[in-house]
């Protein structure tokens, strides 16, 4: 880069708005081409400063902080450093404000030492540190967190007559929890306490992701909700990030107890939290580990319901659908058809959603006439069927082998004004192929594809497992090339049908090869399709090739079963 000394003995007017400049340049089509935003970033050039002059401008000491900034959040730390060491040829003198700018791009670019070696070059400049300047500094250690620095800096700091503030603890905080010191955040909290700062919902928030860090989700809970007991003023502020870490943690149990105790204080998370943890203590039914309605707990479950319905959190339309949604993909219907009759009993009209959960849910073990039911009830409460509607009733026909009904409540979606998707279409290709009828499939995806629909790997994999079924490979490979063609990647189940497939008709070179592009092509073989390979090899006396893919797959720590032989 030319140095900037040519420049700098002309005098212009000041920049009043430092953000003038940058702003329009995003807008306006006559703003000079060095400050196009197309360009990259806006680097100090000597072009730059002559299209600012002649804009009747001047680079001021607040611009250069702004680009400054700018520069450490794109990590062009050492561009920082230059630009700053030339400024004098500009007309500007270092000053506190300056050196902030740049000890924090310093930071935000990861270059800690580069950003103390300009904050010792301040006494020499005669700019003096102030609180702005530890507090970057105290940042940027922290996060290494290296915290004996950092109490090092504070105790500077008050040396020189700067009192730590809220953000100064608030960092001190974050970086205890980055150490692992989980106590010595809480005491830290006491001493805001005692020295009359009071901690804000960041500093809050930063203590409760911390402590989840640092220990086990349960352990972070005992401590926060301990000390939360004796901070009763801090729990409003703690509400919604706690929740958020126990939702998140899947700690239904946990959120449940936290929600009712916020409830006696009149404390209400927010929209956004209270949905998160609603789902998270609906999912807390069929966990695999800790279902509340796995056989020989169903009464716990229907008390754990009961309680939420006291405490408030089944209320509204929204809250219902979710409960019967997880009751439905569990396959309770029995719970599901319960909770939607409370719903009902209580004044909670029900939706079109919630309509078509319970119908997808009968329909997905075979209940079509359970199905038809809620239809009725849908049609009767004044709601028109969507597409989701019709795919579910699709589906629970070709389940119930209905196929002919099935495709006769397709060609009623269009009497209907409702146009079928790709959801729709998978199911009926999938339905055909299921039953050996693939000519009838294929034409079906000729269909869906001259409606504009485009095939996906659904549908593609229905066809292609049906093929390597009927034996008929050369047809399979000629569908896996069109999904290439069509740019779509083969997934494990692709892989899968072709490989037993391959093997059975012993063509192991090709099942081999095949299953070493995989991953060339995007596809990580998993634990299924490895397992499924091996056994194949194994079974047809391929050990070596056999033992050189279970030493890949090890490699990449994917569990194999014990195959013998092997």
């Amino acid at each position: 880069m030319r140095r900037l000394s040519s420049l700098a003995s002309r005098s212009t007017p000041s920049l009043q708005n430092l953000t003038t400049i940058l702003y329009q340049s995003q807008f306006n089509n006559n703003t000079p081409a060095s400050l196009s935003p197309s360009r990259g970033p806006v680097l100090l050039s000597v072009e730059l400063v002559k299209d600012i002059r002649n804009s009747g401008l001047s680079v001021t000491e607040d611009l250069l902080c702004i680009l400054i900034g700018s520069w450490g959040r794109l990590g062009l730390a050492k561009y920082c450093a230059e630009i700053f060491g030339q400024i004098s040829f500009l007309g500007i003198s270092p000053s506190t404000k300056l050196y902030n700018a740049v000890i924090d791009a310093l930071i935000k670019s990861s270059s800690l030492n580069l950003a103390y070696l300009k904050f010792q070059q301040m006494s020499p400049d005669n700019c003096k540190p102030d609180r702005f300047t530890y507090n970057i500094l105290i940042h940027g250690v922290c996060r290494t967190g290296v915290m004996d620095e950092a109490l090092r800096l504070v105790k500077q700091m008050e040396g020189l007559g700067y009192l730590p503030n809220v953000y100064t603890y608030t960092i001190l905080i974050d970086g205890f929890c980055n150490a692992r010191r989980v106590y010595d955040a809480f005491r830290l909290v006491e001493t805001m306490k005692k020295r009359n700062v009071f901690p804000n919902e960041a500093t809050l928030r930063s203590l409760i992701h911390g402590v989840f860090r640092c220990v086990a989700p349960r352990k972070a809970f005992e401590l926060l909700i301990m000390f939360l007991e004796k901070e009763p003023m801090m729990q409003k502020l703690a509400c919604n990030t706690l929740l958020f870490c126990l939702s998140n943690n899947y700690l239904a149990r946990e959120a449940a107890l936290f929600v009712k105790k916020l409830s006696g204080r009149g404390c209400i998370p927010d929209n956004s939290t209270f949905n998160l943890t609603m789902t998270c203590l609906i999912k807390g039914f069929d966990l695999d580990e800790t279902s509340l309605f796995s056989v020989g707990q169903c009464a716990e479950g229907d008390r754990y319901l009961d309680q939420m319905t006291k405490d408030g959190l089944l209320s509204t339309v929204f809250s219902y659908n979710m409960v019967i949604d997880c009751f439905c993909k569990a396959s309770i219907m029995d719970s599901a058809r319960k909770t939607f009759k409370e719903m009902c009993f209580r004044g909670i009209a029900p939706t079109l959603v919630t309509f078509n959960i319970l119908i997808a849910g009968h329909c997905k073990i075979g209940k079509v006439h359970e199905a038809r039911e809620f239809l009725v009830m849908l049609l009767e409460s004044g709601f028109n069927l969507d597409v989701f509607t019709f795919s579910s009733l699709i589906d629970g026909l070709c389940r119930a082998h209905m196929i002919e009904d099935a495709f006769d409540c397709f060609a009623e979606m269009f009497q209907w004004d409702v146009t079928p998707n790709d959801v729709t279409y998978n199911i009926l290709i999938r339905s055909l192929c299921v039953v050996g009828d693939v000519a009838r499939a294929m034409k079906l995806v000729r269909k869906m594809q001259a409606t504009g629909i485009r095939a996906d790997i659904f549908s593609f994999n229905a066809l292609i497992q049906s093929f390597c079924r009927m034996k008929k490979i050369e047809k399979a490979e000629k569908l896996f090339v069109t999904m290439s063609t069509l740019g779509l990647d083969p997934d494990n189940y692709t892989y899968g049908a072709l490989f037993k497939a391959l093997c059975e008709s012993e063509r192991f070179d090709e099942a081999i090869g095949m299953f070493h592009s995989m991953e060339a092509k995007g596809c990580i073989p998993d634990s299924y399709t490895c397992n499924l390979v091996l056994e194949s090899l194994v079974q047809n006396g391929c050990l070596e090739e056999a033992q050189d893919i279970a030493k890949q797959c090890n490699q990449r720590a994917t569990k194999l079963k014990l195959i013998p032989g092997l």
